[in-house]
Formats: structure tokens, sequence, C-alpha cells
């Protein structure tokens, strides 16, 4: 009989374990793997890159919600709100008690203000009366952004630059104080443009040159810099890396002082034939190199808070590859065009204007369609370059008027004026 109680007892023990088990298992929580719900709305649009993006939604049954380094808790009703720094798009996570996570992606959107402009020169900035003048502008409501220059067409940057190039290449200068200036212009409520002549850059050139870095020259098919009618060592090379990075790291320096936008001039390869020009290291077209250069700059000039934008010939639109300017790939990159229209630029009969330097309204109106044209389906808006100088027909306070007009009935709501002088007529400007 032995065998048969050693067996009951044996049976009686793994009841009992197993009840025991039971027991227990029933005082234990179940595991929940089901992740929390995340609903997000669109965020509105950021009228500037400092200007913090706000990402609103839903996240139930999520005890945080988190976008990098910073997270909430969700009220009671799974509703959230988190004021996050700009940046292109944003990957939202929600989890909830027991760790379950979701996760989407939120992408930000701009709505720039307009802008009326002026261009103004470091030595106009640094002239008590060239500026005062333009002070004026703004203090009649007249502009509402200034266009100051950063690097000019001589390579000069007007401020003491701290970008390690600059100051080694001899182009830093103190001409004027540009957390002055800009606190001073932002204290009256204006925006502020910072203008770098990129490509045309005779300081940095011949630098280069001297300094045994030829490839960072654009040059002739016999090895020897290309010489222009801006000079005999004029032009930098686009397609060399480390003259793109100077670019690059003097709009980051102008974003982060405080410039509200930076503006690229002379984003192009030389007038002439393309034939008679050699740009080391190139693997594919000039327009294309340019157009890859725009977006090399864009998110490091938005990242430290800044809008961009390109001056662009009047002709790009209809002929990019006389000065390597495709509109079309351009406008991916880039906040504004600003093409130079320059009425006293353009050939008789052009745009079918018999006379576009005595007809500015005509010239004006016809070639931004094809620039809105071009722009069509980007991000980008155009803001076009006016003139207010005098070059074989007189120009006053009715021919500048007359620009303006234009632009506005072409549907266009920004412009800069150029006068290489930094003279304006106000009379040709209305008060907002």
């Amino acid at each position: 009989m032995a065998p048969v109680i050693g067996v009951g007892l044996a049976a009686l023990v793994v009841c009992l374990v197993a009840g025991f088990a039971l027991s227990r298992s029933a005082e234990l929580p179940s595991t929940d793997t089901v992740a929390p719900t995340l609903r997000m709305a669109a965020p509105e649009p950021v009228g500037s890159y400092r200007a913090p993006v706000v990402v609103r939604g839903t996240a139930v049954d999520a005890v945080r919600v988190s976008i990098g380094p910073d997270s909430v808790v969700p009220a009671a009703d799974g509703t959230f709100e988190l004021s996050v720094r700009w940046a292109p798009a944003f990957e939202v996570v929600a989890v909830d008690a027991h760790g379950n996570q979701t996760a989407g992606t939120v992408v930000t959107r701009s709505a720039l203000p307009s802008m009326r402009a002026v261009h103004v020169t470091a030595h106009a900035w640094s002239h008590d009366g060239l500026r005062e003048a333009v002070l004026d502008l703004a203090r009649e409501g007249r502009i509402d952004t200034v266009q100051l220059d950063i690097k000019d067409e001589d390579g000069v940057i007007g401020y003491a630059s701290q970008v390690p190039l600059a100051r080694e290449s001899g182009a830093a200068t103190a001409i004027y104080d540009a957390p002055a200036a800009l606190r001073q212009l932002h204290d009256m409520g204006l925006r502020v443009v910072g203008r770098i002549v990129a490509f045309r850059d005779p300081t940095l050139a011949g630098w280069a040159w001297h300094s045994g870095r030829p490839d960072w020259v654009v040059q002739n098919p016999s090895g020897q810099p290309y010489s222009s009618h801006y000079g005999p060592i004029a032009f930098t090379n686009f397609a060399n890396s480390e003259v793109r990075q100077y670019n690059i790291d003097l709009a980051v320096e102008g974003a982060q002082l405080g410039f509200d936008g930076i503006m690229y001039d002379y984003v192009r390869r030389p007038d002439g034939s393309l034939s008679s020009m050699n740009f080391s290291g190139l693997a594919t077209t000039p327009a294309t190199a340019v157009g890859a250069f725009l977006a090399e700059s864009r998110y490091p000039v938005h990242l430290a808070g800044a809008h961009l934008s390109a001056a662009v010939y009047g002709i790009a639109s209809t002929r990019p590859d006389e000065i390597a300017q495709d509109i079309p790939l351009i406008s991916r990159s880039v906040d504004f065009v600003a093409p130079m229209i320059y009425p006293s630029h353009w050939g008789p009969g052009e745009y079918g204007v018999a006379n576009p330097n005595a007809q500015p309204y005509d010239i004006v109106f016809r070639s931004l369609q094809d620039f809105r044209a071009a722009t069509a389906g980007t991000s980008a808006k155009v803001a076009p370059w006016l003139q207010d100088f005098s070059l074989g027909v007189t120009y006053g306070d009715a021919e500048l008027r007359a620009q303006i007009d234009a632009a506005r009935d072409a549907g266009v709501d920004s412009f800069f004026l150029w006068n290489a002088a930094t003279r304006y007529h106000g009379g040709g400007l209305q008060p907002a």
C-alpha cells in the first residue's frame, strides 16, 4: 500500500502548489501592452525662425509627451501643449504608465511677413547723415526692413567677424558695430536682412590664390585666374567645399548675431562664355552646384534663427544657364527669391516693352509674371529688387512708385530698393 500513499501525497502537493500559484497570479496586475493613442494638430505657421513652435494634440492614456528633452504631462482628457525651439520637423513621443510608446512626426511651416526694404552699405551705416536718412524713412512708416551688408562686392566684411577664415584672409573689419546696429534697428521695430555677396569675392580669391589654394578660384582654360570686368581675381569657385562653407559660416554668424534674414547675392557663376571658365572639382552643371549650395545653407541658417533669400538676375527665369541660376531649383531652398528687375538693365523689346527704362511699370509687371510662375509649387516668395537710381533715364518719386505699384498689381507684396549710394526717394514710398 505504500506506493499508493506516496502517489496520493504527491498529487496533494501538486494541487496545493497549483492553488497557491493561481491565487498569487490573481493578485498581480495583468501586463498592459496597449500603447497610448496620439493625435496631433498641424502647428500654426511661424513668422520667424526664432519664434517657438507650439505643438498641440491629444495623447489618450499617456502619462508623458516628449519632444526631445522637452516633455509635458497631459491633462486628464489627454490634451497637451508643448512649446519648443524651431526645427524643420519634430518627433513627438507619448508614453503610458507601463512604458508603452506611440510616436508621430510634426512638420513645421512658416508664414514670414512681407518686407519693404532699402539697401544700406556698411560705410553708409557708419555715416551719420546717410544712416539717419534711412531711419527717417522707418520713422515715417515708409519702410519696415533694412538690408545691411555683411560681406560686400569687395569681399569686405563690415564688422569684426569671428569666422576664422574671415580673420585669416583679412576680410573682417570694424566699419560698423553689428550688435549695436541690430539693437538700434530692432528697438525701432525694424527687421534686418544681412546681405552676403557670395562668390564675387576679390578678398578671398586673392588671398587663396597667393596662399597656394588655386582651386578656390575660378580659372581660365590656361589655369590662371578668370579675369572679368570685376577684376583680375574676383570670383571664387562655388564648386569648392571650403569656399561654400566660408559663406555658410558667415551666414550662420550673422543669424546668431540677430540678423532676421540672410540674403546671398552673386550666388552664381561669372557672366561670360562658360567655355572660358574652369571650376575645379565641379562634378555637375554650374546651375545645379549653385542650387546645391543654397540647399546646404538652408537649415544651418534657419536653425540659427534667420530666413534665407537669394538675389538673382532678371533674365534667370528665362535664361538660367547664362549665369547658373535655375529659379525652380533655387526656390526649393530659399524663403525669398529676389530678382533684380531694374528697368535700366533690360534691353529694348524685352517682354514686349519697347523701352523698359522709360516704362518701369510695364517691365516690372511683366517680368514678375515669369518669376511667380517659376516659384509656383514651392514655399518661396518673390521679393524683387527695384531701381531707385538713374541710369539713362532720370528716376524720382514717380518712377519708384510705378515699380512698387507694378509689383503689387503682379501679386507681390515685398521689395528691396537699390541705390549704391544709399540715397532714396521717400516720396515714392507711401507710409504704411
